[in-house]
């Protein structure tokens, strides 16, 4: 696979679903386009799978067509996961993979591969509560709320999702984490997540 495939890598399967959902609510690429901050053109290559989107404006789009960003994953559906199933959120120069079902109630589980230079491509913040990531090989540079951590193979750290936070792969090799997301990214507009929900 090149260097542009991988950059295109997952959105070949998000694009279709956002052009559906565009259409289905009877928007135009334009309003989608001056909405989340991005051109007309970017918006037409990313509805094809033709561009790779950073995890901010994926989640912008996502909040202009009214979706969740969990609403657009493919989840396991045996009680085993091998490998897990490749996911796309957004970010460029990574593949990432799904390990927990839809059903799981508690915590999300991904796990990220980053080619050099890779990351989430910007600052952005999820509607979860908590986030837990462990670096399994190589390095991960993590800002959160302008806190830099640098964490090595078998660092870990915790912070609220809720905080604004980017990260990258600073190596000229490649690095693999694990993130654990609690609880997991709503599927839908509907659903408010267990934490954020007014106790009686």
């Amino acid at each position: 696979m090149s260097l542009n495939d991988e950059n295109r890598a997952g959105m070949e399967d998000i694009g279709p679903k956002l052009r559906a959902t565009r259409l289905a609510k009877g928007l135009s690429v334009t309003h989608v386009a001056q909405q989340a901050g991005v051109t007309k053109g970017f918006v037409s290559l990313a509805e094809r799978g033709k561009t790779r989107v950073s995890v901010p404006v994926l989640l912008r789009i996502c909040e202009v067509l009214g979706i969740t960003i969990g609403s657009l994953f493919t989840y396991p559906d045996e009680p085993i996961v091998h490998g897990g199933i490749p996911l796309y959120m957004g970010g460029v120069d990574l593949q990432e993979y799904l390990l927990t079902p839809h059903d799981e109630k508690w915590v999300q589980v991904m796990r990220t591969t980053m080619q050099p230079g890779g990351g989430s491509a910007g600052a952005y913040t999820l509607d979860a509560e908590s986030i837990f990531v462990v670096v399994l090989h190589g390095q991960l540079s993590l800002d959160v709320g302008g806190d830099e951590r640098i964490l090595e193979t078998g660092d870990s750290t915790t912070f609220s999702a809720r905080t604004p936070h980017n990260w990258h792969n600073p190596l000229q090799t490649e690095s693999q984490v694990l993130w654990v997301i609690s609880p997991p990214l709503p599927l839908s507009e509907d659903h408010v997540p267990r934490a954020n929900r007014q106790r009686d």
